[in-house]
């Protein structure tokens, strides 16, 4: 049995079987995520986020996961390290903090220079 898993916004889609990591599936996929601690729920840099019509195809949280992430659990932030699969979901990677702020800076600079 596998189960599909989809990488948004990137848009990769793998097969799984049951009990892979998203972190793991991730990497198969070719999509970054990042990570120091090399999956051992240490370093809390690869959050991903799970829609609530997906939850349930993720294992529950981890101990780990529930003393680290604590209320983010409940907007469908988890460690990719330590949620596995176990149904056909979606997974959302959030967009790299560097490329969200120079994002931004240039909205605000297309904004001033409709101004003109």
């Amino acid at each position: 049995m596998e189960y599909q898993i989809k990488f948004i916004p990137q848009g990769r889609t793998l097969k799984v079987r049951p009990g892979t990591s998203v972190l793991r599936a991730a990497r198969e996929a070719r999509v970054f995520i990042s990570t120091r601690c090399d999956g051992h729920a240490g370093c809390l840099m690869c959050k991903v986020e799970v829609e609530p019509e997906h939850a349930s195809a993720l294992t529950p949280p981890s101990d780990a996961e529930l003393r680290k992430l604590g209320p983010l659990l409940d907007q469908g932030i988890r460690l990719a390290c330590q949620a596995q699969i176990c149904g056909s979901a979606e997974v959302r990677l959030p967009e790299d903090p560097l490329k969200a702020a120079i994002r931004k800076q240039l909205e605000r600079q297309k904004e001033n220079d409709d101004l003109w």
